[in-house]
C-alpha cells in the first residue's frame, strides 16, 4: 500500500498540468482541478510515508480508507458519465472505470483496513506534522516548477509539415498534439478552428496519422498542416496526454495549453498573440 500510494502521489506531483487535465476529464470543475491535484497528489504522498512508519502506521491506514473511499464515492456518483474513461492513477497500472474499478479499490481498502488494525496505537503527532509540512512544501514546489516549466524551451529548427519541410524559427506556430480518436482532442479542434488565428497551426497526431486528415476534416480545422515528427518533437516539448499544445515565436516556446474551453482558451491565445 505504501508503494502504490507514494508512485500515485509523486507522479501527480511531478506533473501537475497533466494531472489538472485528468481530473477536468473526470468531471471535476476546471477551476479547482489544479487544487484538487495538488491535494490528491500530497495526501497520497503523505499516506504512503505514514504507512511505511510503524509508529504512524494506523494513520496511513485511516487516511487510505478515506481516500479510497471519496474515490470510490465520486466514480459512483458520476458512473454513467465516466464509464470507459481512464483512471489511470499508478505509473505502472492502466485502468478504465467499470465494475473491476471497485473491485479493485475495495481490495485495496481491505488492505489498509488490516494494516490499521494489525499496528498499534499511532504516536509521535508532532513528528507527523513535521513530516507533513514537508510533503506540503514539496506540493508548493511542485506548483512553482510546473508554472516555469518549459519557458523559454526551443524547439528543433524545422520539422516535416504538409509534406514539406517547415521552420520553426520564424514568426509564430501553434503546435497541437492530439489523438484522432480521443473526443476531448476533438472538441478542442472544434473550438480552435473557428478562432481567427494569427499563427501556423501544425497538428500532430500520436498514432493513426491515416486517420488524422479525416480528423482534421471532420472537426473543421482544416487550417491546419499535419506533421509526423511526434517523437521529434516530444522530445523538446514533453506531455502526457492529449489534447495538448504550444504556442512558439520564433522557435522559442512562449506558452503552453492544456484546456480548450472558451471562454479560456480564447483569452489565453489573444494575451500571447496567437489570434485576432
Amino acid at each position: 500500500m505504501a508503494a502504490l500510494w507514494l508512485s500515485a502521489g509523486l507522479w501527480k506531483l511531478s506533473d501537475l498540468s497533466g494531472w489538472q487535465v485528468k481530473l477536468t476529464q473526470m468531471l471535476v470543475p476546471h477551476g479547482i482541478s489544479m487544487a484538487g491535484a495538488v491535494f490528491f497528489g500530497a495526501a497520497e504522498t503523505f499516506a504512503g510515508i505514514l504507512l511505511l512508519a510503524p509508529q504512524w502506521r494506523r494513520w496511513g491506514a485511516w487516511l487510505s480508507v478515506f481516500l479510497l473511499s471519496a474515490f470510490m464515492i465520486y466514480i459512483g456518483v458520476h458512473y454513467r458519465a465516466l464509464t470507459g474513461a481512464d483512471c489511470s492513477c499508478f505509473p505502472w497500472l492502466k485502468r478504465a472505470i467499470g465494475p473491476m474499478f471497485f473491485v479493485e479499490d475495495g481490495a485495496m481498502m481491505a488492505v489498509a483496513v488490516l494494516a490499521g488494525a494489525m499496528a498499534g496505537r499511532s504516536r509521535g503527532g508532532g513528528k507527523a506534522s513535521a513530516m507533513l509540512g514537508l510533503v506540503l512544501l514539496l506540493a508548493g514546489a511542485s506548483v512553482a516548477m510546473d508554472r516555469v516549466r518549459g519557458q523559454g524551451v526551443t524547439g528543433p529548427e524545422s520539422i516535416t509539415a504538409g509534406g514539406k519541410q517547415f521552420s520553426l524559427r520564424e514568426g509564430r506556430v501553434f503546435l497541437f498534439f492530439f489523438n484522432p480518436y480521443c473526443p476531448h482532442c476533438f472538441q478542442a479542434a472544434q473550438a480552435m478552428s473557428v478562432l481567427s488565428w494569427q499563427a501556423a497551426i501544425i497538428a500532430v497526431p500520436t498514432q493513426a496519422m491515416n486517420d488524422a486528415p479525416g480528423f482534421l476534416q471532420s472537426s473543421g480545422l482544416t487550417s491546419a498542416l499535419l506533421s509526423p515528427d511526434l517523437e521529434k518533437l516530444k522530445q523538446s516539448f514533453p506531455f502526457q496526454d492529449t489534447p495538448y499544445a504550444v504556442a512558439l515565436e520564433n522557435g522559442r516556446l512562449v506558452d503552453k495549453v492544456t484546456f480548450f474551453d472558451e471562454p479560456d482558451l480564447g483569452k489565453q491565445l489573444r494575451k500571447a498573440g496567437f489570434i485576432k
